[in-house]
């Protein structure tokens, strides 16, 4: 059975220090891919772009700054909960986006509730849907680019 968590938040896209602008990005969770997030940007006059990482990732980067390679994310203040930053990254092109911590948390306690942390590996049918996940994703990736 797939079951998934769905939420949309109002993020900022930081072009610069002194350029922003209000961006609705789509959050989403299933549990045949209880391990990953998706994050969906609507950048104005661009398709779509959808970034997979880690729901632990997430989780960690709204209290501590984390994360390796394409994905850093990190609360906006030290020793303060209220925003969190997230940028992406690809070769040399860089994103920055912020999100306001609660709604985050709101949803990865929704997708906590589908599937505890840490227990993702105990669903039964993880095995049998990793490769259609996987699948998914690279027909994703190809119809895109």
């Amino acid at each position: 059975m797939r079951e998934s968590v769905q939420a949309e938040v109002m993020m900022s896209f930081l072009v610069s220090e002194e350029l922003s602008f209000r961006i609705p990005v789509e959050l989403y969770y299933e549990t045949c891919d209880p391990y990953a997030v998706r994050l969906t940007f609507h950048l104005p006059g661009d398709a779509p772009v959808t970034w997979a990482f880690g729901r632990e990732l997430l989780v960690d980067g709204v209290g501590r700054p984390c994360g390796d390679g394409d994905v850093h994310i990190a609360p906006a203040e030290p020793d303060a909960f209220g925003d969190v930053l997230i940028r992406l990254q690809v070769g040399g092109d860089r994103a920055l986006f912020r999100s306001g911590a609660v709604p985050l948390v709101a949803f990865l306690d929704r997708t906590d509730k589908l599937v505890p942390l840490g227990q993702e590996g105990s669903l039964a049918d993880f095995d049998a849907h990793l490769d259609e996940a996987l699948d998914r994703i690279l027909a994703e990736e190809q119809s895109t680019g």
